[in-house]
């Protein structure tokens, strides 16, 4: 990765996306990340980012707020100069029955899960320069849900397919490339290894585990780096075979 590289990752105080913004600082990158309420968190993702030799600023920003998508992509690259890189990783989840699913759910979810990654690529695009990156999380439920319980969010992440698609399409033109990576179950503390709910999720994998921030971040570096130019319009499963 170019040592002058400018990446945002929305969402990244913790989990993936926290895992994302180090790997992308290990590759080379100065790193911007938004958080919502964890300034806390956030801050140690920074200095952890910094004790990597790269730059890195935390910016509040809520993915669901049009207005705060624009800022945080506009002050990244008044902070460093440039934008190269936005990994679309802020999300909200919602599980449950369809009849219990209500309209602020509905508004919340797409909110931020498609409306929130939309208008940031929108406003990364127009300030990226030729050999960007768009690089969307998506799920494993985007390409198959194992049982009931998930209409709302397996619809907000299919959504990232056609989003992903589409600016390929659009951005082709100038260079600039934009993916999707669907994790499975991956070891949070929003999801944990060790939780409730984590036997059945790891038994519909093929590998029969958790997988961990790391891995996913591993796939996220390599389709910033240059090594995956020719690489857009596509879909990477790091599920352990969830969907196989």
């Amino acid at each position: 990765m170019d040592r002058n590289t400018v990446a945002l990752v929305t969402g990244g105080s913790r989990g993936i996306g926290a895992a994302v913004a180090v790997r992308l600082a290990e590759g080379g990158a100065d790193v911007a990340i938004t958080y919502v309420s964890d300034a806390e968190a956030a801050g140690r993702v920074v200095k952890a980012v910094e004790a990597l030799g790269r730059r890195a600023v935390a910016l509040r920003a809520d993915a669901g707020d049009a207005a705060e998508v624009a800022n945080a992509v506009g002050e990244t690259v008044r902070r460093f100069g440039r934008l190269d890189v936005l990994v679309n990783n802020a999300g909200v989840g919602a599980v449950g029955p369809l009849e219990a699913v209500g309209a602020g759910d509905v508004d919340r979810v797409l909110g931020v899960n498609v409306r929130g990654a939309f208008l940031a690529a929108q406003a990364a695009a127009a300030r990226m320069r030729e050999g960007g990156r768009i690089i969307t999380i998506g799920s494993c439920m985007a390409q198959r849900v194992p049982g009931p319980g998930g209409v709302l969010y397996a619809t907000s992440k299919a959504a990232t397919i056609g989003l992903t698609k589409a600016l390929a399409r659009e951005l082709g033109g100038r260079g600039i490339t934009a993916n999707v990576v669907h994790p499975g179950p991956v070891d949070t503390d929003m999801n944990p290894a060790d939780g409730p709910y984590a036997g059945p999720q790891a038994a519909m994998t093929a590998l029969g585990r958790f997988g961990r921030a790391e891995e996913v971040a591993d796939v996220v570096a390599f389709l910033a780096g240059p090594r995956a130019a020719y690489v857009t319009g596509a879909e990477f499963a790091v599920d352990g075979g969830h969907a196989a």
